[in-house]
């Protein structure tokens, strides 16, 4: 007399099946932390370098996608799509614009975002039709920057998780309609 219950061959197979996909799932996981901190894009990588960073792009107001802000606020602040890139370094560059609701003034950021250890940098202003370079930027948790259109960003389509999003038109399209992709 058997002390175990026997179980039918097709739960025997289910489970197997199951098992099999936890395994290699697992297996996934393992080899991307791998990657990521031999690519230098992991938070803790002594060895990670920031890219030379490529001047500030052209930005035309009439493509802005506006981000979702709290309703309290003065501004509307949009971002260029054609000026989002994702760095080999895991830098996220991109251009947000920041203009009155009323009309008016506007005022643009050429800024990066490392979604590895939650900090963004601006490079550079935008004013007087020109851009002028920040002396000397500096990385600034997300949490901590003064503006709150960073921590927006992060949370809305340039990064998921700890990574930035797989491509530009990702990031695009997580920012046109961030409520339907939340995840």
């Amino acid at each position: 007399m058997p002390i175990l219950p026997t179980t039918s061959p097709s739960r025997q197979t289910r489970f197997m099946r199951h098992a099999r996909r936890t395994l290699a799932l697992a297996l996934c996981m393992g080899v991307a932390t791998i990657a990521a901190a031999q690519s230098g894009l992991a938070a803790d990588d002594p060895d990670w370098k920031e890219s030379e960073v490529p001047p500030p792009p052209a930005f035309d107001q009439s493509r802005l996608v506006d981000i979702e802000m709290p309703v309290f606020m003065s501004l509307k602040i949009g971002i260029d799509p054609a000026t989002v890139a994702i760095g080999g370094d895991g830098i996220v560059r991109y251009v947000v614009v920041a203009r009155n609701k009323s009309g008016g003034g506007l005022n643009a950021f050429y800024d990066g975002m490392r979604c590895a250890t939650n900090e963004s940098k601006t490079y550079a202003r935008y004013g007087a039709d020109a851009w002028q370079p920040i002396a000397n930027p500096e990385w600034k948790k997300v949490g901590d920057a003064p503006s709150n259109y960073t921590k927006r960003l992060a949370r809305q389509g340039v990064c998921r998780d700890s990574a930035p999003r797989s491509s530009v038109a990702d990031i695009v399209d997580h920012i046109k309609q961030p409520v339907r992709n939340l995840e």
